[in-house]
C-alpha cells in the first residue's frame, strides 16, 4: 500500500447492517409473542402521546379488555411515560443516552422489560425526529407516522424516507386544517409517489375524529397476529 493513499471504511452502513441484523432477530424472537408491535414515529409536537392515548382508549371500546404496553423513547425525562400509564396502558420510559432514535438492540432491551408475551399490543412511541428513526429497523411488525397539519403538506417532499418505509400516515390536528395552508390532495399524490402501498388516516387526537378507521385497522392487525401466532 503507497504510504499516501488512504483507506476508507463507510461506518454508517456497518452500522446499519448490523441493526438491520439486530432488526431481524427481534422479529424472529416476537414471532411467538402473540402481540402486535408498533414502531411510532413523528417529528416533536406533532401529537404522538395524544394520539396513543385516544388509540388506545378507542381500541379498549372495540375489544374491551385489550392489554397494551408503550414503550416511550426520549432522551430524557419521563413525562410521556406517566402520561400513559395514567391513561390505563403499561408504560415504561426508556432514556436513549443522547441518541436521536432507537435502534433494534435497544428496542429488544425494552421489550424484555414490556414482557409481551403477557400484552396484545405494544406500541414504542419512537424519539421526535423525521430523520433517523426512519433509517434505523427495530423490528416492528408495522412502522406509523403522524405528520400533524401545521407541519405543513411538502414534509414527504423534504423527509421521503420516512414516507417510503412506513406502513401508515396519521394526518393529526385535522381540526387546524382551516387555519393553515394545507392541500390534503397535494400530500396524498407525494406519499403515494413514494409508497402506493401506505395507508392514510385523517385524525384529530384532541377530539378523537377521524379514529374510528384508523382503530379498526390497527384492531384487525391485533386479530391477524393472534391467529398467526396460534393464540
Amino acid at each position: 500500500m503507497n504510504s499516501n493513499e488512504v483507506r476508507i471504511f463507510e461506518t454508517k452502513e456497518r452500522i446499519l447492517a448490523d441493526n438491520d441484523k439486530a432488526a431481524a432477530s427481534v422479529r424472529e424472537r416476537m414471532k411467538d409473542k402473540n402481540c402486535l408491535f408498533i414502531n411510532l414515529m413523528s417529528s416533536p409536537g406533532a401529537g404522538k402521546t395524544t394520539t396513543i392515548v385516544k388509540t388506545l382508549a378507542e381500541l379498549e371500546k372495540i375489544r374491551p379488555g385489550i392489554r397494551t404496553g408503550v414503550m416511550e423513547a426520549d432522551v430524557d425525562s419521563d413525562v410521556d411515560a406517566r402520561t400513559v400509564g395514567a391513561a390505563g396502558a403499561e408504560a415504561i420510559q426508556l432514556h436513549t443516552g443522547g441518541s436521536c432514535h432507537m435502534d433494534a438492540d435497544m428496542t429488544w432491551r425494552g421489550l424484555e422489560q414490556m414482557k409481551p408475551e403477557g400484552l396484545d399490543l405494544i406500541i414504542l412511541e419512537n424519539v421526535g425526529n423525521l430523520v433517523c428513526p426512519a433509517e434505523f429497523d427495530v423490528g416492528a411488525d408495522f412502522r406509523v407516522m403522524i405528520l400533524s397539519v401545521p407541519e405543513g403538506d411538502d414534509k414527504p417532499l423534504k423527509y421521503p424516507l420516512m414516507f417510503t418505509v412506513s406502513d401508515v400516515l396519521l394526518v393529526n390536528k385535522i381540526d387546524t386544517a382551516p387555519v393553515f395552508d394545507f392541500d390534503f390532495d397535494a400530500l396524498e399524490k407525494r406519499v403515494h409517489a413514494l409508497n402506493p402501498e401506505m395507508k392514510i388516516f385523517p385524525v384529530c387526537a384532541k377530539s378523537g375524529e377521524g379514529f374510528g378507521p384508523w382503530t379498526a385497522w390497527l384492531a384487525e392487525k391485533i386479530e391477524e397476529k393472534r391467529k398467526g401466532s396460534g393464540r
